[in-house]
């Protein structure tokens, strides 16, 4: 079950677990889009769309009891959506943290309470958290976005702790920065182009270049599989040494 799926990064891990024959669920805003990815991978037995706004919680329960009527139960939960408004604390208005909020957090804490309870039924699961470099304090201009992502870190080891009685385990992928379509849209409003980014990057970043869509997918498709089995509460930078 991935909450988005249909870009970047996310949408490269839908495509590596039906490569691999799982059956995966996944969601957004445009059924379209949703149903042109199913047609596209020519997997209409394996793959569920939900049309979902995370804006509201309205939906989330819905996604979850479609996700168990077809596919029985849920093995992994990668918590992959996410937005980035530009903006400072002196800039920040309530719309915007609002907003990073509902889909950042909100969403993804409401629908851990419905996939939890499947989990503990089952004695297993892996839940796999899609954090972000800036965590820690990152830039002055993402204050709401880094205060989320570091939320979402401490949910995770909650999780762990409290869980991995029930053989759940929770794990916290740190992804750096990548020229997802998202990251490419909000550069373009500020007049950057993706070449400019690049070479922007090139140089900030330690080991020299940002990360592409794949670079982060082992390590989420290893926390999904049971060469994970003993691992819970751990963080993982796939950053290129971003903020370290």
């Amino acid at each position: 079950m991935i909450l988005g799926g249909t870009k970047g990064v996310g949408n490269e891990i839908l495509k590596t677990c039906v490569k691999k024959g799982y059956n995966v669920s996944f969601c957004g805003r445009n059924l379209a889009e949703g149903n042109k990815i199913i047609d596209s991978l020519q997997a209409e037995n394996k793959l569920y769309f939900h049309k979902i706004d995370l804006n509201t919680i309205d939906e989330i329960e819905n996604f979850y009891k479609e996700t168990i009527k077809r596919f029985k139960k849920i093995d992994a939960l990668v918590l992959y959506s996410g937005i980035t408004p530009i903006a400072s604390i002196v800039d920040t208005d309530e719309d915007t943290f609002d907003s990073v909020f509902n889909v950042n957090l909100k969403a993804p804490y409401f629908l851990l309470k419905h996939v939890l309870k499947s989990m503990m039924e089952h004695n297993s699961g892996s839940i796999i958290f899609f954090g972000s470099a800036h965590m820690d304090y990152g830039m002055k201009d993402r204050a709401a976005y880094a205060l989320t992502k570091s939320t979402l870190y401490t949910l995770s080891t909650h999780i762990a702790h409290h869980y991995a009685q029930h053989g759940i385990r929770s794990n916290y992928v740190v992804m750096g920065w990548t020229n997802t379509e998202g990251e490419l849209k909000l550069r373009e409003q500020e007049g950057i182009s993706e070449e400019e980014l690049k070479r922007e990057a090139a140089e900030a970043l330690p080991m020299g270049r940002m990360l592409n869509r794949f670079d982060p997918v082992p390590a989420v498709m290893h926390f999904i599989s049971d060469d994970s089995a003993m691992t819970t509460g751990s963080l993982m930078r796939i950053t290129g040494g971003e903020y370290i």
